[in-house]
């Protein structure tokens, strides 16, 4: 089954496992699709507190400064409807009860597209597969189906919070092993960087940052046959029945 075009889609959902996994993995894509006009909303898991390196930071103001920081890189990208589930950053875990969770989001928003990261883990690139990054893409997709579109799911959300069962149409994975799309984001570039830049308690003391984001977008931009220094961001792209 052929993909999606973007002119079918009026909602996305993106589900990730912390604050800022989405715009490292999918900042340029996303500023398009907003572009365009498709309205998307973001879930994010954990609330972060494990991140940045500042130990004069308690992990309370850690969770506060990750949820702000957020809410500002989602507003440069066109983003505003955000979910935060708040689960403990580190010890995420596929539960019934965060399929629950997501589930819920996906029939209050009710989109035809979701983002997800892979759970499955990547040997080439470890980073991306973070235990809370696998935990995340294996409650999303398990909340995708079987969950969302059935009745008799969570009984609780329709009869109590009056959510409908809805099916998604297809899903994009980030990070995953045998990518079959790729979307060049060398005009949005500049704006994933800002979004990125957002993150200043995770980003602001890296060296050389820019440019090694830049050389992962243009590896990537290569490695589908882009030219010319173009760079893109790569999905293995679901299609659901």
């Amino acid at each position: 089954m052929e993909p999606m075009l973007d002119s079918e889609v009026e909602r996305i959902l993106v589900v990730t496992a912390h604050p800022d996994d989405l715009d490292f993995g999918a900042g340029g894509t996303i500023a398009q699709w907003a572009a365009k006009g498709i309205a998307i909303s973001y879930c994010i898991c954990t609330n972060g507190d494990q991140g940045g390196i500042d130990a004069t930071i308690t992990r309370e103001e850690m969770k506060q400064i990750r949820r702000r920081e957020q809410t500002e890189a989602g507003a440069i990208l066109g983003v505003t409807d955000i979910h935060f589930l708040d689960y403990r950053d580190g010890w995420l875990a596929p539960t019934i009860e965060l399929r629950k969770d997501i589930v819920r989001v996906i029939r209050k928003v009710r989109p035809q597209r979701m983002l997800i990261q892979s759970p499955e883990r990547n040997w080439n690139r470890l980073g991306a597969s973070h235990p809370d990054h696998l935990a995340a893409g294996e409650a999303a997709i398990q909340a995708i189906y079987p969950d969302s579109g059935n009745r008799f799911a969570f009984e609780d959300l329709l009869h109590e919070e009056g959510l409908e069962p809805w099916n998604i149409k297809e899903a994009w994975v980030m990070m995953a092993e045998g990518n079959d799309h790729h979307v060049d984001i060398t005009d949005t570039f500049h704006l994933k960087m800002q979004a990125l830049a957002a993150h200043a308690s995770q980003t602001a003391h890296m060296e050389g940052f820019e440019e090694r984001i830049r050389e992962w977008g243009t590896r990537s931009g290569e490695a589908v046959g882009l030219t010319n220094g173009r760079m893109a961001e790569t999905f293995k792209i679901v299609t659901l029945g």
